[in-house]
């Protein structure tokens, strides 16, 4: 049974950067996609990422640059309720065996605990460019695409918590399985031992992109460009399991982590445009992005027979974290002079991205989401928005776990552009999403052999400024 607990172990480290990388999508590094969501169809900057062949129709030839800051909060909770052992099945004062085992008793009722994990993104710089001379857009965006905050979780996991009720530590107690029923001790029980457990960890991916844009005819553009993607993470965590002084003390277990990841991939990118008058449509392809994450480990202590459990993030040791190909489509239009609107679909090919454990094979399909936006001028100066975004994720039982997983939701998005002078404007949003509980049900929960139920929750936050300039 201590195999669970090591299982539990790994599956924290391989699983901290989706909590960090859940902060951010590959579409909110502009205030202006907070602030109205459906950006796939502007000939704004922030086209440099959501749009970049519309970058062909900006009203002005010259230098056109964007700054955003952003700051994101997240948290991802476990409302988990589970049954334990309480001690042994006893015949007489003696030990009921089964295949020279002990047969464990179920406790009455389940345990229950509310599980908080907290990720947090102060600063979320992104830095847009194009420079446009006749037919010829030359572009590009420097961002981090994916992380770029702190994943802690301060008050352990189920998965511990579970594992240890089970009685995982049994082999561990004095007089365990002793024939002399008044010197044997059952199984480890909740109020037997102390348990602590945390994680920190972080994760960016630094993407710069570069790409030319070619305005074919009046109505009709096209993009072709790369994105380069630097990852950079790293873990540190422990777990500590020890007996209460009332039961002789002594160390249970003991698993520390210290780990640095780095890596880097190339994503190639198409888009074209096409502009009718008050109507505009685009659309863009990137590419999967193959990576692979290699450990540098300052510090990894386990017990001996945990080697085939952790090798894996010994240092120099390869994983995969592949960036999914991602195709996006958008129809924005005119309705009057003052009043626009938009609408755009996503699609992100996530079972074909290799994932730590081949896990991309447990969902169901790829993520798609639904994208719509509206905005309207209040002034000549002054621009108010809202938008909304629906996210349908192909999740499954499989899939989520303890340290890794993913709910349904809806955005909605608020904000105003300001024109601060005839080649500045200032956007500024909020976006926050609603996120629908998964429920995951299992018979054998966390390979206890007991059933549990764990109700996964999250919210997210984001607020972020722009002021793009014309040179």
């Amino acid at each position: 049974m201590r195999k669970i607990s090591l299982i539990g172990f790994v599956m924290l480290i391989v699983s901290i950067p989706t909590f960090a990388g859940g902060l951010l999508t590959n579409t909110n590094q502009h205030a202006a996609f907070l602030r109205m969501l459906s950006r796939g169809a502007t000939i704004e900057i922030d086209g440099a990422l959501s749009n970049p062949a519309g970058l062909a129709f900006l009203p002005n030839d010259g230098f056109h640059m964007g700054l955003s800051i952003q700051s994101a909060f997240q948290t991802r909770n476990i409302d988990a309720s589970f049954y334990t052992y309480n001690g042994i099945e006893m015949n007489n004062g003696v030990p009921v065996m089964v295949d020279g085992k002990p047969v464990p008793t179920k406790s009455d009722a389940p345990f229950n605990k509310y599980y908080k994990g907290k990720a947090a993104a102060p600063v979320i710089p992104s830095l847009f460019a194009a420079y446009k001379k006749g037919d010829w857009t030359i572009s590009g965006f420097f961002a981090i695409t994916g992380g770029g905050g702190k994943a802690s979780f301060d008050d352990g996991l189920p998965m511990f918590d579970a594992a240890a009720m089970a009685g995982i530590f049994q082999g561990s107690i004095p007089g365990y399985l002793n024939p002399d029923p008044e010197k044997h001790r059952p199984l480890v029980i909740p109020n037997m031992y102390d348990i602590n457990s945390a994680m920190d960890g972080k994760q960016y991916i630094y993407s710069l992109q570069l790409g030319l844009t070619y305005k074919i005819n009046d109505w009709l553009s096209a993009f072709a460009g790369g994105r380069m993607n630097y990852f950079t993470g790293g873990y540190k965590g422990f777990l500590n399991a020890n007996l209460k002084e009332a039961y002789g003390g002594g160390e249970l277990m003991n698993l520390e982590l210290d780990c640095d990841q780095t890596g880097w991939g190339l994503t190639p990118v198409l888009g074209v445009d096409a502009k009718f008058g008050k109507f505009n449509i685009g659309a863009k392809y990137e590419f999967k992005t193959n990576l692979n994450i290699e450990n540098k480990t300052n510090n990894l202590k386990y017990p001996d027979s945990a080697e085939s459990l952790v090798g894996s993030y010994k240092d120099g040791v390869n994983t995969p974290n592949d960036i999914p190909s991602m195709f996006s489509v958008a129809a924005s239009y005119e309705f009057l002079p003052v009043l626009r609107a938009s609408v755009e679909y996503h699609f992100y090919d996530d079972k074909k991205a290799g994932m730590a454990g081949d896990k991309q094979k447990y969902l169901t399909k790829g993520t798609n989401e639904y994208l719509m936006g509206i905005e309207w001028d209040v002034t000549k100066q002054l621009s108010l928005s809202c938008g909304g975004q629906i996210t349908d994720y192909g999740l499954s039982d499989n899939f989520q776990s303890d340290t890794s997983f993913s709910c349904d939701s809806y955005t909605l998005g608020v904000g105003a552009k300001v024109v601060l002078s005839e080649r500045a404007n200032l956007n500024v949003g909020y976006m926050w999403t609603t996120y629908e509980d998964y429920t995951k049900t299992s018979k054998n929960y966390n390979g206890t052999g007991l059933p549990g139920t764990n109700v996964y929750s999250r919210t997210n936050k984001v607020f972020g400024v722009s002021l793009d300039y014309r040179f």
